[in-house]
């Protein structure tokens, strides 16, 4: 897996300013002389001038003090904070929010015709069809996996699948965030292979793989956002079902957010999906495994095609596409139904169109169609709706 590196050198301006006191209320010369007293003003307990006298309204004006006492210590106020970036928000469906905020997010996806669900691991664990290859015919019994984890032992020629995503995102400084994925899977086999003969399995529902993480903004602007992304995915989701990968797997990624006038933004993300152990490749003794990495990259213009007093309209378009480094999966199409093979290589290309509705700075909705450009995919279509609040 290619390390990512993210060098980071800001200096941040702080600026003290000046903070003029008026309404001097009286001047007392008895006790200490030479302090100027303004009883119109409270004062902490840690206030410097509390020592130089037993009145606790007492404070020093700067200057006038100065002449009159030069062993008196003026008053500072503490630097203000930075503050956050007013910005409407990310418009994008499909790559991930490079804005580091704090957010909840539900998303509903709807996908159809998946021909290989267990492609490098990447979906759900490597298909159980090939715990019950041994004593199959030569060259499909060097495929036999007695560990295999994944759902069977029929292939399916194809799989729909819905997935609900409830997200929590929370931002205790401007540029960083910790997150938390957790996903419901709805799996629906479409048909099984006759060739091996093997009994399909129906559909599956529960909990998929649990997702944590944290992004870190390099620059956090009010046009811009550049961020650091990194995922872990969690084996949750029963990978006898369908729901996992039986696996766990780790994703850096790299996020811009940029606003080239006050209605067109453009939205990008570039990265890899690696994952760590997985099922053994095929054969068993080989030194691939059936898993393997994914990197993945994407580019989404958006147009503030209406801006009201609190509603905006964006219409959003999304080119992504993801490049399979290494891994196997399981081939309904090959020489023989149900034996593997290796899909280092493969290039995989979505076109994806949605519109973004937002209602002031914090609510919005997404609704978006996704369609395979390339004969390799993921799915053939996918229906994608979402509700996001930002706080």
């Amino acid at each position: 897996m290619e390390r990512f590196a993210l060098a980071l050198m800001f200096f941040l301006p702080m600026a003290l300013p000046a903070q003029e006191m008026s309404s001097v209320a009286a001047t007392n010369h008895s006790g200490t002389a030479g302090i100027t007293r303004v009883n119109s003003l409270p004062v902490s307990e840690n206030d410097s001038t509390a020592e130089l006298g037993t009145d606790t309204n007492t404070v020093l004006i700067p200057g006038v003090n100065a002449a009159q006492n030069p062993n008196a210590k003026p008053t500072q106020s503490a630097a203000p904070s930075e503050p956050a970036p007013k910005i409407p928000g990310s418009m994008v469906g499909y790559i991930d929010n490079p804005i580091v905020q704090s957010q909840i997010r539900i998303r509903f996806d709807d996908a159809f015709e998946d021909r290989f669900p267990d492609r490098s691991e990447f979906f759900y664990a490597k298909c159980a069809c090939y715990r019950h290859l041994q004593g199959a015919p030569s060259p499909v019994n060097l495929a036999f996996d007695p560990n295999a984890p994944g759902p069977g032992p029929g292939v399916p020629k194809a799989v729909n699948y819905q997935q609900l995503y409830l997200d929590a995102e929370y931002s205790p400084l401007r540029r960083f965030s910790a997150f938390v994925d957790v996903p419901v899977r709805w799996l629906q086999p479409q048909g099984f292979l006759s060739v091996p003969p093997l009994p399909g399995f129906s559909n599956q529902s529960g909990i998929s793989d649990v997702t944590a993480g944290f992004k870190f903004a390099a620059v956090a602007s009010e046009g811009t956002y550049v961020s650091f992304q990194f995922k872990s995915f969690f084996p949750s989701g029963d990978a006898s079902k369908g729901l996992g990968t039986n696996h766990y797997s780790i994703e850096p990624s790299l996020l811009l957010y940029h606003r080239l006038s006050s209605r067109f933004i453009i939205e990008g993300q570039v990265g890899d999906w690696h994952p760590i152990g997985g099922s053994a490749g095929v054969p068993i003794t080989g030194s691939e495994g059936f898993a393997g990495d994914v990197f993945f990259y994407g580019i989404g213009p958006s147009y503030k095609l209406y801006r009201g007093r609190r509603v905006g309209v964006a219409p959003v378009i999304e080119l992504f596409g993801w490049h399979v480094i290494s891994g196997f999966q399981t081939q309904p199409g090959g020489p023989v139904d149900g034996a593997a093979a290796e899909v280092g290589g493969l290039n995989i290309v979505n076109l994806k169109a949605g519109v973004r509705t937002s209602f002031g700075f914090h609510n919005s909705f997404y609704v978006g169609f996704g369609q395979a450009l390339t004969h390799d995919d993921w799915y053939k279509h996918i229906i994608r709706l979402e509700y996001r609040y930002a706080f």
